[in-house]
């Protein structure tokens, strides 16, 4: 099937009559023969599916198992674990590869919270800060993973998925394609080992559910599945549950998503109160020629820096009325941000200025309104922000 059969399919096989699928929310099951059971415990100890029996919630649970079989139907993996959080899915993933390695490479910019759990050292790893074109200069013999994120978070960068494999070599590469979704990008497919998505965002698609997913072969899901085991990261079956049905309708909010980012992107380039606009389809922010090629269009984030630095950011923060003024993204209705006081706040001062993350600069996430509508809000925002700016 193509993505929009799967995405409304996937995860769906044996459910007997019902035509949607049944939310389990049992804690725990009966387990009548000793036997089988301790050869479930077993199994799933070392990070196997049960083989007829779950046993406990955190170590398996069958709407989990949905979710998870419809991931990896999407991003044509053999196999994916899901997560309480993106920051879990991260977490978890960072911990499956100090099995096997303690260094790991990160490319910034990342999301805020990835780039603070590496650099604050609670891991216990080794971190190398590396950019896309050094990423082999850094490798050891000790290296576990390399990490990095396209489109990134929050300066829309593209990295060349296929550059970095080469660079990797033996070493596993972990793509965070949360701004992509397996509707525009498959990271698996450009020789990546692991991709990651927050289904908070818009796998969920309605600002309503938090969750992680890692999408990989079934070796590194097994060492995932201990990880999850151990430290308690589960999905909720509700969340869930309310995560396999968002996928029912990922590639339709995705793709009227980005006409409307499309739409603003065209009508913001013009306008005097920009410094720059930050977006994949733009030549400027796509010199190796990736959107097409990796990148199946430029998504639904913008990425706008204001002339006027900070105090226009905050002033159009405040104007606007139909954009809502909160972090996150991948949701229905428009969102609006300000990456240095908020998502990427707690990176270090240093790295935020290298990584393009300045004062100015706002983070857009582009909903299903009318895109008129968008572009009225936002525009009046800003000439009310230049204004005011221009009153002081």
């Amino acid at each position: 099937m193509r993505l929009n059969s799967l995405a409304v399919h996937a995860g769906r096989d044996n459910m007997g009559i019902a035509h949607v699928p049944s939310i389990d929310l049992s804690t725990t099951y009966r387990t009548p023969v000793l036997d089988e059971a301790t050869d479930n415990i077993d199994a799933m100890a070392q990070g196997h599916q049960p083989i007829n029996n779950p046993i406990y919630q955190r170590l398996h649970n069958p709407t989990v198992d949905r979710l998870e079989k419809a991931m990896s139907a999407l991003e044509g993996s053999e196999a994916s674990v899901s997560f309480a959080s993106g920051m879990a899915a991260v977490t978890g993933s960072l911990l499956a590869a100090k099995m096997v390695g303690s260094h790991v490479i990160a490319v910034r910019p990342i999301y805020g919270g990835t780039d603070h759990l590496l650099a604050c050292g609670i891991l216990g790893l080794d971190v190398s800060w590396a950019t896309a074109d050094d990423v082999g200069s850094h490798i050891r013999p000790e290296t576990a993973m390399i990490l990095c994120e396209t489109p990134a978070n929050p300066t829309l960068a593209l990295i060349d998925i296929e550059d970095i494999v080469s660079q990797a070599g033996d070493v596993p590469v972990l793509v965070d394609s949360t701004f992509a979704t397996p509707v525009l990008q498959k990271p698996l497919m450009h020789g990546a080992t692991l991709v990651l998505h927050s289904g908070t965002k818009f796998l969920g698609g309605h600002g309503d559910v938090m969750a992680g997913i890692v999408s990989c072969s079934e070796e590194w899901a097994r060492r995932l599945r201990q990880v999850r085991i151990l430290t308690g990261g589960n999905l909720h079956p509700q969340a869930a549950y309310t995560v396999h049905r968002g996928l029912q309708t990922l590639s339709i909010r995705v793709r009227s998503a980005q006409e409307n980012a499309r739409y603003l992107v065209e009508r913001l380039l013009d306008h005097p109160a920009v410094e720059q606009v930050l977006y994949p389809e733009l030549s400027s922010c796509d010199p190796k020629g990736l959107v097409g090629r990796q990148l199946a269009g430029g998504g639904t984030m913008i990425g706008l820096v204001l002339k006027e630095g900070y105090a226009a950011a905050r002033e159009a923060m405040s104007a606007v009325q139909l954009f809502t003024p909160a972090v996150s993204l991948g949701s229905c209705d428009s969102l609006i941000q300000h990456p240095a006081g908020l998502t990427h706040r707690i990176v270090e001062e240093e790295a935020r200025a290298s990584g393009g993350i300045t004062a100015g600069l706002l983070r857009l996430s582009i909903g299903l309104e009318d895109p008129e509508d968008l572009w009225f809000d936002l525009e009046r925002a800003l000439s009310r922000e230049e204004l005011a700016l221009s009153a002081k």
